[in-house]
């Protein structure tokens, strides 16, 4: 098997499953009991807290623990939302979130909010003059992902921070794709509130993080109990936050190579790619991209049959989010930088890891050259065009 769906969710690795163990059967106690033996649970919750904080330049009292990157992403919208509504109830977001963002918003809107859901332009980059125009007196809070978990692009950030920042407004990002992949800085970049998740960084699924920043008015989420400073009720996830915390580790220790690795392999996915089939293009920023992210479009494809037939030669990829896989859609984040619907069809999302290789590169593009030659020999639209090029 040659695993190039990485963006959907990764390996854990076995250093982080052996962290984790010893709090499944001997340090099983629950870290907000006050007896010593619960001390050794809390001890493993902390050290992966000051760990996580480490990895974003927060506060170790910043980070609080939850279900994942779409729980993060609804508490910060519906909590701020919540909280502010006397300052205004309009929110800006973009037109390529995660679902977890879109769908919250859409949430919001019926229940009397207002969302501005600001355009991209043709390599996915946020259109920060159409950003700005759309701040208003009312405007609480401004949300942009930092890298676009479809094609890849990373967004300027520092400059949007800067911009909330300077107009008073509250700054949410989604860096669930960009955690432990690219350097982050809470400070620099002039976020308030984070949302991250274990499963992307080689750690366990089910658990994520919210950054929120010391002085934000953001009110609990989820009700019940006292943990995580009275601000996320329900018992930790112990061994679930111990290997968040060591997948972090992981991820700081070897970044600077492990991009250098991955950006030169998928370089060589993508010139292999557009030299040698017809009719592709890369979507997404060329160079400002997430180091191991390659999307692709081809024409006269349709990408279910691209991916099934992938599958059985034993590569796993996708066409766009796991989240989203049952639909027949196309991809929202394919039509906001401006493709067609039939162009948007044929879209494949390979995203590779540290372990990855370049014969396994290799291999993927012979059998995706075969897989197009095939589809495109059945295919009446690609028939007439050849006749067309060709009277």
């Amino acid at each position: 098997m040659i695993y190039l769906d990485n963006a959907a969710t990764t390996q854990t690795y076995p250093e982080v499953f052996d962290a984790m163990k010893p709090y499944f059967t001997e340090y099983y106690g629950n870290p907000s009991s006050i007896y010593t033996f619960a001390g050794k649970a809390k001890e493993g919750v902390e050290h992966a807290r000051s760990i996580l904080a480490d990895a974003i330049h927060a506060k170790t009292d910043e980070i609080y623990f939850s279900g994942g990157g779409s729980e993060s992403d609804n508490w910060a919208l519906k909590a701020t939302a919540e909280a502010y509504k006397d300052k205004g109830k309009h929110i800006i977001t973009t037109q390529i979130e995660h679902h977890a963002i879109l769908h919250t918003c859409e949430y919001l809107e019926k229940n009397g909010y207002e969302v501005t859901y600001v355009g991209v332009d043709e390599y996915g980059r946020v259109r920060l003059d159409e950003l700005k125009e759309a701040i208003r007196p009312d405007t609480i809070l401004i949300s942009v992902m930092m890298a676009n978990n479809e094609i890849g692009t990373i967004q300027p950030i520092e400059q949007i921070g800067a911009i909330a920042r300077e107009h008073g407004i509250l700054f949410h990002t989604d860096a669930v794709q960009a955690f432990g992949h690219i350097p982050i800085d809470v400070d620099a970049m002039h976020i308030d509130m984070l949302s991250a998740s274990g499963h992307k960084i080689n750690g366990p699924k089910g658990i994520g993080l919210m950054y929120i920043r010391k002085g934000v008015k953001i009110r609990s989420f989820i009700h019940g109990g006292a943990q995580e400073r009275q601000r996320r009720a329900g018992t930790h996830n112990v061994p679930g936050i111990v290997g968040f915390g060591k997948a972090a580790e992981l991820a700081l220790l070897d970044m600077d190579k492990r991009i250098a690795y991955e950006t030169e392999l998928r370089n060589h996915l993508i010139e292999r790619v557009l030299k040698e089939i017809p009719y592709s293009r890369l979507n997404g920023d060329r160079e400002n991209r997430l180091p191991n992210n390659a999307n692709f479009c081809f024409r006269f494809i349709e990408g279910e049959s691209m991916l099934i037939l992938l599958d059985q030669q034993g590569i796993c990829a996708s066409s766009g989010s796991a989240c989203t896989s049952g639909s027949l859609d196309p991809s929202h984040v394919l039509l906001a930088i401006g493709l067609p619907h039939e162009i948007a069809h044929g879209s494949l999302r390979l995203t590779l890891s540290e372990k990855n290789t370049k014969e396994e590169i290799d291999f993927t593009v012979d059998r995706l050259k075969k897989i197009m030659e095939r589809l495109r020999s059945m295919s009446p639209l690609y028939e007439d065009f050849i006749k067309h090029q060709n009277p």
